[in-house]
């Protein structure tokens, strides 16, 4: 068996519970640290052309994160395409358990069981808060309807201000967001790099919880971390009353 893997949570699911079958990454595919296979460009830009020099029997995929034209181009070279659609974190298990079964794996992998583990019993807020969840600036881009970090914060107590929003990733003016005085910023370090010195000045008088991108985005051995160490940045970031 023979795997490509355009996504950086499944590359790390992939490798984590079958790493023999994976020979090819995109350059964002971080985790394992150690992962030793042939990159073949961005999930937004693969080298198509590479992917199909790997011969692999499958390539992993979401349809969020990569473009259908490459997909279509991989499976007019002969290639199978699986595509994930990950909107919340019960179908993020789902996924991931379809995944591993396309790549061969044999049984259920101990960090999926300890991930739906956690997730069966999240952290327990005190009271829930409204926030906002840029993701992007210049423009500014949020979090808004049918998306899987909205349903990842709900989960812990946050209800995005945006969900409701027509749009999935809308762009709304500063103006607009500050307006909407919600309880709390969530600041992810992915896709945009958001730090200390870069995000919360552009709120001013409201509490920012920077949080790890991979924690709140990403669904795969991270979903097993996530609700400790998010539920704690939430709430060392939740104003006092």
């Amino acid at each position: 068996m023979r795997v490509v893997s355009l996504v950086p949570s499944l590359t790390e699911a992939v490798a984590e519970s079958v790493p023999a079958v994976l020979v090819g990454a995109t350059d964002w595919c971080s985790r394992p640290a150690d992962l030793d296979v042939v990159r073949i460009g961005g999930t937004k830009n693969p080298d198509v052309d590479a992917v199909v020099r790997l011969a692999p029997d499958l390539v992993v995929a979401n349809e969020e994160e990569n473009r259908e034209p490459d997909l279509a181009a991989l499976r007019e070279a002969g290639i199978e395409v699986l595509v994930t659609e990950v909107r919340d974190v019960p179908g993020a298990f789902r996924e991931l358990d379809r995944v591993l079964g396309a790549c061969g794996v044999r049984g259920r992998p101990r960090w999926l069981d300890a991930a739906e583990a956690a997730w069966a019993e999240p952290p327990a807020p005190t009271r829930r808060m409204t926030a906002i969840v840029p993701v992007w600036r210049r423009p500014w881009m949020v979090l808004g309807r049918d998306t899987f970090a909205g349903d990842v914060l709900a989960r812990l107590g946050v209800d995005n201000v945006h969900a409701r929003h027509e749009d999935r990733y809308p762009r709304i003016a500063l103006a607009e967001l500050t307006a909407a005085a919600p309880d709390l910023v969530v600041l992810p370090d992915e896709p945009y790099r958001f730090t200390a010195d870069d995000g919360p000045e552009a709120f001013p008088g409201v509490p920012c919880a920077l949080v790890d991108g991979r924690l709140l985005t990403w669904y795969g051995p991270s979903l097993a971390e996530a609700p400790a160490r998010l539920g704690e940045a939430l709430r060392a970031a939740r104003p006092r009353r």
